[in-house]
């Protein structure tokens, strides 16, 4: 017989505290963190809902690769292992470390960027973006129109758009492309994975106009979960094999460990090109350190080299996807809005068609955010008109296509009882819904200014 029940594979061997705060001290917290949830401290916060990213918990084996870091500033043997890991995995020869993603997006982005440069992906995340236009250069968002729709079943929500794409290279013209960017699963786009068929069809482009071909690799362990599920030619195989297959496409790779690496910190790229890796390691050299290193302890490279390893094991990735889908699956039952079908590293909820009395110039998924915190200490993230919203000319919002909020689910942290928890908090939101107030923003940076923003409520 089979068992219903969903259990964690894996054994508690040490154990954290976690601060049981009351919602009228919730209440001083918020407004003292100026009602953005970034700016709580972390023994303000119950549920830590706000990241998947640097807040996995380590197994066994890899606080035992810790002990046996190598801190030579130059040719560590822990670099040896995080080097030769990564190879086996992604097939590329040349591979740069780097403290986390973003450091390896700024370094790349700065050589194949600039004024007058183009990039196009299924969506470009916060950082991704904010890196790309930093550079001088033009972010382009390229999905699937399923992708668009929250309530859309569609399978693979996170395909890039080919025919858009091929729109876009010859409006902008292919020498000012700077590189085609497949984010799997796409994160800006509900976790949402990416299909075989549609990399094939990305590399097909790239290759016909002579266009870098790039995929930001963070959430690859779980989108090669979803092919083997959804894609019928990739039923009998190995999750590692179906991700080194999409390796195989592409010309490089960016990665932040800190998500399927199962590592409080760390990532790199990796690169077919020697020429580009040259660069590259110029700029690391400089902005991170030693191409050995990259910022990097010994230790840290230990514990890439093993998650990397135990990430793809197939009990760890089914409970992965199917305790997320069970948070989805419960809250969509009681009638709050999601995106559909439920990802793998985060449940995203439809705050637009939730809190439909609020306009998107009061920011309906930032309301969302702060009610999940009063009422239950959770702390989550919008992804919508706060992250992603721009101005016109005349200082006027231009909203962003979807307002989310994004519940992102740490690796092997949390059990089954912490997740009925945040469901039953669903059900107290659910009951007032109506009383809740929108939000006006009082101060933002000029760059990703969902971190730093301040909130006052809407009277």
């Amino acid at each position: 017989m089979k068992h219903k029940t969903i259990i964690e594979p894996f054994k508690i061997k040490m154990v954290e505290t976690i601060p049981l705060t009351d919602e009228k001290e919730r209440e001083e917290f918020l407004k003292t963190a100026h009602y953005n949830t970034f700016l709580l401290k972390s023994d303000q916060v119950i549920i830590d809902f706000l990241t998947d990213s640097g807040t996995s918990a380590m197994s066994t084996d890899q606080w035992a690769g810790i002990m046996r870091g190598d801190e030579s500033y130059a040719g560590a043997r822990s670099w040896d292992r995080m080097r030769e890991a990564i190879h086996d995995l992604t097939g590329f020869q040349y591979i740069i470390p780097t403290h986390q993603g973003r450091a390896a997006e700024s370094i790349l982005f700065t050589l194949l960027g600039g004024n007058d440069k183009i990039f196009i992906s299924n969506t470009h995340f916060d950082t991704t973006r904010a890196n790309i236009e930093y550079s001088g250069a033009k972010a382009i968002d390229c999905i699937i129109k399923e992708g668009m729709i929250p309530s859309s079943l569609h399978p693979f929500k996170g395909n890039m758009d080919i025919e858009e794409l091929e729109i876009n290279i010859n409006k902008y013209g292919e020498k000012n492309i700077g590189a085609v960017i497949l984010t799997v699963t796409n994160n800006s786009g509900g976790g949402q994975p990416v299909s075989m068929q549609n990399a094939i069809e990305v590399r097909e482009v790239c290759k016909k106009y002579h266009i870098p071909y790039l995929i930001d690799s963070c959430r690859i362990a779980e989108n090669s979960y979803f092919i083997c599920k959804r894609e019928k030619e990739y039923k009998n195989h190995d999750y590692r094999s179906i991700a080194q297959k999409m390796f195989s496409l592409a010309d490089g790779t960016i990665m932040s460990a800190k998500k399927d690496g199962l590592v409080n910190m760390g990532g790199f790229m990796a690169l077919k090109d020697q020429e580009m890796s040259d660069a590259c390691t110029n700029l690391l050299i400089i902005r991170e350190g030693f191409a050995t290193y990259g910022g990097l302890s010994g230790r840290d490279m230990e514990a890439i080299a093993q998650g990397l390893v135990e990430v793809f094991d197939k009990d760890y990735l089914h409970y992965r996807i199917q305790s997320t889908t069970y948070l989805g699956e419960n809250i969509l039952a009681m009638g709050i809005p999601i995106v559909q079908p439920v990802g793998g590293h985060a449940v995203y909820i439809d705050a637009k068609s939730f809190y439909d009395h609020i306009p998107v110039d009061h920011f309906p998924g930032q309301s969302l955010v702060c009610d999940l915190y009063l009422q239950g200490g959770i702390r989550t993230v919008e992804i919508g008109s706060v992250m992603f919203g721009k101005y016109d000319d005349n200082g006027i919002l231009i909203p962003a296509p979807m307002e989310l909020v994004r519940l992102a689910i740490p690796r092997r942290v949390y059990t089954q009882s912490h997740i009925d928890y945040v469901i039953e908090t669903f059900e107290f939101i659910l009951k007032g819904k109506e009383k809740a107030k929108g939000f006006k923003i009082t101060y933002e940076p000029k760059f990703l200014r969902h971190f730093t923003a301040h909130f006052e409520p809407v009277s």
